[in-house]
């Protein structure tokens, strides 16, 4: 888990971002220095809770082995996944992540309802690696 990229469990599971004071640019991941807004002058960055659900922007599927430092088991054979763009309207930003597992690209399509769910990234017998995933609302998961 990255600290404060997201926050809570089941239905109180969030995404963590910040919004200048001055511009109201919101980030994600969260920026905790200085406004990203390279028009603007820099304002305090408070911390919100985003959006819950979006609509998908855009969508691809993985089929090789990324790089370190993502973890992987190199013993076990690579199981492609759909990375999904989501469209967070009310702040105006896009955030891509995995969809959850038994989502493929063939159950996508640009415009569909996301929601952000609490996923795992990798585990082994000492840790658990959390993350979120997007799930299409109405799929089971």
């Amino acid at each position: 888990m990255v600290a404060g990229w997201f926050t809570g469990e089941g239905e109180d599971f969030r995404l963590v971002g910040t919004r200048c004071s001055a511009c109201r640019s919101v980030f994600f991941p969260r920026e905790d220095a200085f406004c990203r807004n390279p028009g603007c002058q820099g304002g305090d960055l408070v911390e919100l809770s985003l959006s819950k659900r979006g609509r998908i922007w855009s969508y691809t599927d993985t089929h090789y082995r990324p790089p370190s430092p993502y973890v992987t088991n190199p013993e076990l054979p690579w199981r492609p996944y759909a990375l999904i763009a989501v469209e967070l309207e009310a702040e105006r930003i896009v955030v891509l992540g995995q969809a959850v597992p038994g989502v493929a690209v063939a159950d996508l399509a640009v415009g569909m309802e996301a929601e952000v769910v609490p996923g795992v990234l990798h585990e082994d017998a000492q840790t658990t690696w959390t993350t979120w995933h997007w799930r299409p609302t109405g799929v089971a998961g």
